[in-house]
């Protein structure tokens, strides 16, 4: 009897120390802004065919052991906004487009994931490559019901007294007749560092870290950091903010950290149906993954890492008719829409407003390998002239999406590459479509089957522990 009881005691302890070891110390929360099941999928193809191949070269993230997919609609719409969605990824509630935090009252607030983390004892860590009091960050701190109060989204942010901020910048720091958002950093704690070299410099002696790109970049654009297709040297990048806070949350920290990074520019690239652009994003997204996958590869009893988005963007449409695809042409396509605006800017400004053709033209076949790599035929260069035309020579309104304005020229440009490679959009906005949803390391296997993204930070709780909902 005493040997049958002791034998119950030892299998009672081995289980427990079984279901502790699964118990996630490190928890890291991957969101690419905008990534369907098609922007994953085309990345993965695009890169195929860069190696001559029909098929996949896969994204490490996709290759995790649990793969599953999730529904993303709000509240209110059967298609959601990042607000929405973001305040279900991080708190587990659904509510009205638009609000961040609260319910779909617009008052009730609820906290998230990132709460619970740190009232369990963790340090928590918000990071994304646009500002850091956008929609999809914001969600994890801060109670509004409004995305667009981004000033009190900003003091929110310090309220949450969360480890580590990283983004591109703060969209409204000032306020009148209030502490601007930079004054309130050392009042509460926080040193700011301005890019990675910097953040080096200053991260051993910090307590608390808000991690923002160069004075110089924020001048030219405050909204995000460039794209992955745009990068010069310098600039910030989302692998230099992943290890950044890695780096920070596990300085003197025994108890463990949560960390959620957001992609957050696939889905600004989408929103302009550049395709070149948002594989590259969805390529760049991949890379910070691999930052934690390394950590992971460490502590593999002890990290979970979930990777998801918050929504489909663009109905990116792989294939347009014909039964091929020919992704391998966006290679030749080397700035973004944005970027390639910047080039015909500065155009303008070198020849005062005096652009010609033959310069245009020049422009074209060094940033997208029209009539040198990629062949156009008399129509489309008639239609490519017509377009330059009316921009530089009559008074053609800027294209406009949700994220940016640009010239008549890169819009066609970019329309014209994807349509040779075979690559089609259904809108300028979000769509319902399912998203992925990506899983490795301790608790993974509690993703294995179709869900809904305000289940994810409620099961991420749940095994690693927080209070939770």
């Amino acid at each position: 009897m005493k040997k049958y009881s002791f034998l119950i005691l030892f299998l009672w302890t081995v289980c427990l120390w079984g279901y502790a070891q699964e118990k996630p110390k490190y928890v890291f929360y991957f969101i690419g802004d905008g990534m369907g099941v098609n922007q994953v999928l085309g990345a993965e193809m695009y890169q195929a065919e860069l190696q001559g191949n029909i098929g996949v070269v896969p994204m490490q993230f996709s290759m995790f052991p649990y793969v599953t997919m999730a529904t993303t609609f709000s509240a209110t719409n059967g298609v959601t906004d990042s607000a929405a969605s973001g305040t279900a990824l991080a708190t587990g509630n659904k509510t009205k487009n638009g609000a961040i935090g609260v319910l779909k009252d617009l008052e009730t607030p609820v906290n998230s994931i990132a709460v619970w983390a740190k009232e369990a004892g963790h340090k928590v860590g918000i990071a994304t490559s646009v500002s850091v009091d956008h929609a999809t960050p914001s969600a994890f701190y801060a109670h509004q019901g409004s995305r667009n109060n981004y000033y009190n989204i900003g003091v929110d942010l310090y309220a949450a007294r969360f480890d580590f901020y990283a983004g591109s910048d703060f969209l409204e720091p000032y306020m009148k007749d209030k502490k601007n958002l930079y004054e309130l950093a050392p009042e509460n704690g926080y040193t700011i560092a301005r890019g990675y070299k910097d953040y080096l410099k200053k991260s051993k002696k910090a307590e608390k870290m808000i991690l923002l790109q160069p004075e110089e970049d924020s001048k030219i654009d405050r909204s995000a950091i460039p794209y992955a297709i745009d990068r010069k040297k310098g600039n910030l990048t989302l692998q230099e903010i992943t290890r950044s806070a890695i780096n920070f949350l596990s300085k003197d920290n025994e108890n463990g950290f949560f960390l959620m990074v957001e992609g957050g520019k696939i889905d600004w690239a989408c929103h302009a149906n550049d395709g070149a652009t948002v594989l590259n994003e969805v390529i760049d997204f991949d890379n910070a993954v691999k930052v934690a996958y390394e950590f992971y590869s460490q502590h593999p009893d002890e990290t979970l890492i979930v990777i998801t988005a918050d929504h489909s963007t663009g109905g990116m449409a792989l294939g347009t008719g014909d039964y091929k695809l020919n992704l391998q042409v966006l290679k030749n396509q080397k700035l973004s829409e944005v970027g390639f605006t910047k080039v015909l800017n500065d155009l303008r400004k070198k020849t005062k407003n005096k652009v010609t053709w033959e310069m245009a033209k020049e422009a074209l076949t060094e940033y997208f390998g029209f009539w040198k790599d990629v062949k156009i035929n008399e129509r489309t260069e008639e239609h490519l002239k017509r377009v330059y035309e009316r921009s530089f020579q009559g008074e053609a309104a800027m294209e406009k999406s949700e994220y940016s304005q640009s010239e008549p020229l890169a819009g066609e440009a970019k329309r014209i590459i994807n349509r040779i490679a075979l690559l089609g959009w259904t809108s300028g906005g979000h769509s319902a479509g399912l998203v992925p949803v990506c899983a490795i390391g301790a608790g993974a296997e509690n993703f294995s089957s179709r869900t809904d993204n305000a289940e994810l930070p409620v099961k991420i709780a749940k095994i690693a522990g927080y209070k939770g909902k």
